[in-house]
């Protein structure tokens, strides 16, 4: 059986980008993670011990955010994914969106945004 913990919108003031002004002056990033697992015995047993703890992913989450500049929302999204796939035991997949807000594109738009999916093989 395949179940779902999902993070939505962890919002973090972070300083990538590929510009200079952006990486100094930093932005506000959103990232969203889905964590495919099978929790049912955790259910079962109301035990945090048999399942993703997301307060530990959170964390992970906001050290990695912070560890390193990167140019691209990419590069960030898919180091997301590579280290929590790696970190956290029990994880068959996982889809990590990385939103990027006040975009220096010379137009409005909300955000831009990358994703990735990886499977734990």
């Amino acid at each position: 059986m395949t179940n779902i913990i999902r993070i939505k919108n962890a919002a973090f003031y972070a300083y990538h980008g590929a510009l200079e002004e952006e990486q100094n002056i930093g932005g506000k990033f959103e990232a969203d993670v889905d964590i495919y697992t099978n929790f049912t015995s955790a259910a079962e047993h109301d035990d945090l011990n048999k399942t993703i703890d997301y307060n530990k992913v959170y964390k992970f989450i906001n050290k990695l955010v912070h560890s390193k500049k990167f140019k691209l929302i990419e590069t960030l999204a898919c180091e997301l994914a590579d280290e929590i796939i790696k970190n956290f035991p029990g994880i068959e997949k996982i889809a990590v969106r990385v939103r990027k807000h006040h975009v220096p594109v010379g137009g409005v738009l909300d955000y831009v945004e990358a994703e990735v999916i990886k499977h734990n093989d």
